[in-house]
């Protein structure tokens, strides 16, 4: 185990519901209940002499461009070290419950403007990118795949222009052959359990070499 944010940092988590997960919005320094706190909990316990600090900006059920809308007051002015990234189920999401389509283009011109703003604004900001995912555990969201596939796949071809990736799909996969079934991990095939969040937490934790 050893340190990576550098001392007196800021860490920055960034996305919709499964970073979000009840934060409490009037508290600045709120990290809900996912993966940010347990990921947070865990590094600050080992290394509490680094005096990092960790907030959480996930928003439920925002999509690219909501994160485009609202990057000026939750990025920007926050002036982050690193800033790690989970977005894309949304962008399919509301397809199916409001008739909103996001074309993969779009979806693509959107991620690619985020990255390019965060360079342009904070060019030492280190980025971690995370794959986002939507898993069979719910049967009615199995057909969504045909429009979440091809977003899926432009994040992990977009992850090179990050300087850290996450490949959350390898991380289930591989609680999947110790035995774990896709809806401990999320039983809407969407949202983390808590063993899912774990998970998550855990994955990026070694992800960045710290434990």
């Amino acid at each position: 185990m050893k340190p990576f944010f550098s001392k007196n940092s800021t860490v920055l988590f960034y996305g919709d519901s499964i970073t979000d997960v009840g934060r409490n919005r009037e508290d600045f320094y709120g990290l809900g209940n996912g993966y940010p706190v347990k990921a947070a909990s865990i590094y600050q316990t080992l290394f509490p002499e680094q005096k990092v600090t960790f907030l959480n900006r996930g928003i439920s059920g925002d999509t690219t461009s909501q994160l485009l809308q609202r990057y000026d007051a939750d990025v920007k002015a926050l002036k982050p070290d690193y800033l790690s990234i989970l977005i894309g189920v949304n962008d399919t999401w509301r397809r199916y419950d409001s008739d909103r389509l996001t074309t993969a283009e779009q979806f693509e011109a959107n991620y690619l403007q985020l990255l390019a703003q965060v360079r342009k604004d904070l060019p030492h900001c280190r980025v971690i990118l995370m794959e986002p995912w939507l898993l069979s555990s719910d049967p009615n969201k199995v057909p969504w795949h045909v429009d979440f596939d091809p977003k899926q796949q432009i994040v992990n071809r977009l992850s090179a222009k990050g300087d850290y990736y996450l490949k959350t799909t390898d991380l289930f996969e591989a609680e999947e052959k110790m035995g774990a079934a896709e809806a401990d991990i999320s039983a809407d095939g969407v949202h983390p359990t808590g063993f899912g969040h774990g998970v998550i937490a855990m994955g990026w934790l070694r992800m960045l070499g710290i434990i």
